[in-house]
């Protein structure tokens, strides 16, 4: 009985302590739970609460941070401005072009799309594989620049990741190297870099504007979400060239050029009312669509304003102009050019003739050397300079052409005999084409000089021009009258090839001998020729400028002033301005008729 009892005894401390052990091991586990759970629910409360957090505080910059990876802000291009002769006649356009581009850090990784690439534009696929690879620490380049839209669809199409295309304008110049040198270029990013393209390049070019698109991870445009600034399109430019002139003037000094084997011609024609530069032509010439061939770099510069040179016998109306201005001269007075020559303290100067004794009108009929030096000598150096000052010379035009010259008009502490002698018939002195033609659009506009203007002038820009009268009416008439004698044979000139059919011409040869290493070359030589026309009222002024002819003639009557003509006659019918030198008893036919 006792030991039945110690055994129940036995079982019930053996079933006391087995629940007292499941006891403790749940509450152990329900305990390692609860800290579980704890742990959890401070997770949750600490994410919810850096969560609020960041909405609450820092929720612009994470909107920002995730626009920035999928928004995108882009360029609008914007057009630039045009550039037209003075009717309208388009000399520089833009057209639209499409760029191709490439973010080299990630399309590396897929050669084949390199490849896909490079086949759809016609390109060598393993050269561009190697240019991109030795380009993927970039995020951007170009692979081809400026194609047509039709060249770029198929690349468009293919949809290649990594890969955009970017609109752009291309310049294009549809008078070529017709207006050329005036015109300029701009270069691949539509920056004017030569002419009027680049000193209007502020007028000329645009403001870009910019627009938000958003783009998939393949940079692809899945929407166009709004424009931020709308693009703002360069201002035209009107020039004062009339391209019929222009072309006009290319053609015939171009054919001159070739003809005399010439190193380089240049022609200026302007409206003598206004001042405008109507034609402005140079050799050699270059095409502006197509500069890759060019090797010398000095075919980009326009002669008529960037280069001088000694102005020769063209002076010599200016010469006269002082000393009429003098008083010491009248246009009959008489001047002793024999034998032909004269002596200047040990320098010779010389006449191509021994003109023998010759009224100041003659002087400049024959245009003597001897005459005009001692014309000269006799009213001293100042009053010719001061002339020369006056009309122009030594002072750039104030046209604003990048690198436009001034000249040189010498003004020395005290002028020796043969400084003024030399200094009557052109040389010691350099100008300009552009300044030879308005020193001579005073003498043809009754002695007005004004600015001249590469662009085109209002009727109100015209009547608000500052005109200063630098010579009298009465002295640039009698030069007038003189500069008819040189292109009339009848009366003595020895330019009669500067003559223009059914119009009265005035104007000056010149032909200056070139400086070359041992001083003055007596083989080379400028041609030159500055006339106006019709003479008995002007509408224009040219001057031509034949730079170291070839061959037996290189007198500027001889070379220049048949160019002169060619395009004098030319200009007068386009400019529809009627003759006044019919013969006698003809009369010009009306216009129109009955209908």
């Amino acid at each position: 009985m006792s030991a039945t009892r110690k055994i129940t005894n036995t079982k019930s401390r053996a079933s006391a302590s087995t629940a007292f052990t499941r006891f403790r091991m749940y509450v152990k586990e329900t305990w390692r739970l609860g800290i579980i759970l704890f742990g959890l629910s401070l997770c949750v409360v600490a994410i919810g609460w850096k969560v609020g957090l960041l909405q609450l505080t820092q929720r612009d910059f994470l909107q920002d941070q995730g626009d920035n990876r999928a928004i995108r802000t882009l360029p609008i291009e914007a057009s630039r401005g045009l550039i037209f002769d003075r009717n309208g006649e388009p000399l520089a356009v833009s057209t639209p072009v499409i760029s191709i581009t490439v973010n080299p850090s990630k399309i590396v990784e897929n050669p084949n799309d390199i490849r896909r690439l490079a086949n759809a534009l016609d390109m060598n696929p393993d050269a561009l594989i190697s240019t991109i690879e030795n380009k993927k620490g970039s995020s951007f380049y170009y692979v081809k620049r400026r194609l047509a839209p039709a060249e770029a669809a198929p690349v468009k199409a293919m949809r290649i990741p990594h890969v955009t295309l970017i609109p752009e304008y291309q310049r294009f110049y549809p008078q070529g190297e017709v207006a050329a040198h005036l015109v300029g270029f701009s270069n691949i990013d539509n920056v004017g870099q030569e002419g009027m393209e680049l000193t209007y390049e502020e007028h000329l070019q645009g403001v870009p504007g910019k627009r938000q698109i958003i783009q998939d991870r393949r940079q692809n445009i899945i929407e166009e979400i709004r424009t931020i600034q709308t693009a703002s399109d360069g201002g035209n430019v009107n020039l004062s060239i009339d391209f019929r002139l222009q072309n006009l003037a290319y053609k015939e000094l171009k054919a001159e050029f070739i003809k005399r084997r010439a190193k380089s011609a240049t022609l200026v024609m302007l409206d003598v009312e206004t001042g405008e530069v109507l034609a402005m032509a140079n050799q050699p010439s270059y095409n502006p669509n197509n500069k890759s061939n060019i090797s010398d770099f000095g075919v980009l510069r326009n002669r008529a304003v960037t280069d001088v040179f000694e102005p020769g016998s063209t002076v010599k109306a200016f010469t006269i102009a002082a000393a009429l201005e003098s008083g010491v001269f009248e246009a009959d007075t008489i001047v002793e050019t024999s034998p032909g020559w004269w002596m200047v303290r040990g320098h010779t100067i010389q006449d191509i003739h021994n003109y023998g004794t010759l009224t100041v009108g003659k002087v400049i009929t024959k245009s003597s050397n001897v005459g005009t030096s001692k014309i000269a000598l006799e009213i001293g150096p100042e009053p010719i300079r001061d002339v020369l000052d006056r009309v122009g010379f030594g002072r750039d035009t104030g046209t604003g052409f990048p690198g436009e010259r001034a000249g040189l008009l010498p003004s020395p502490r005290r002028w020796s005999a043969i400084e003024t002698a030399t200094l009557s018939y052109g040389y010691g002195l350099s100008v300009t084409a552009l300044q030879l033609a308005q020193a001579y659009s005073v003498i043809a506009d009754g002695g007005i000089r004004k600015p001249v203007s590469l662009v085109r002038l209002s009727e109100e820009d015209v009547d608000a021009l500052p005109r200063e009268r630098v010579l009298s009416a009465s002295i640039s008439s009698q030069l007038k009258e003189m500069l008819e004698t040189v292109v009339d044979p009848q009366r003595g000139g020895s330019a009669r090839e500067a003559r223009v059919p059914f119009f009265k011409v005035a104007g000056k040869t010149g032909t200056a001998h070139v400086v070359g290493e041992r001083g003055y070359e007596d083989n080379l030589h400028n041609s030159l020729f500055a006339g106006m026309i019709p003479a008995s009222d002007p509408k224009i002024v040219v001057v031509v400028v034949i730079n170291e002819p070839k061959g037996d003639e290189h007198y500027g009557g001889q070379v220049a002033a048949p160019v002169f003509s060619r395009v004098a006659s030319g200009a007068m019918r386009l400019l529809n301005v009627p003759p006044d030198d019919l013969p006698v008893g003809q009369t010009l036919l009306a216009s129109g008729g009955d209908e």
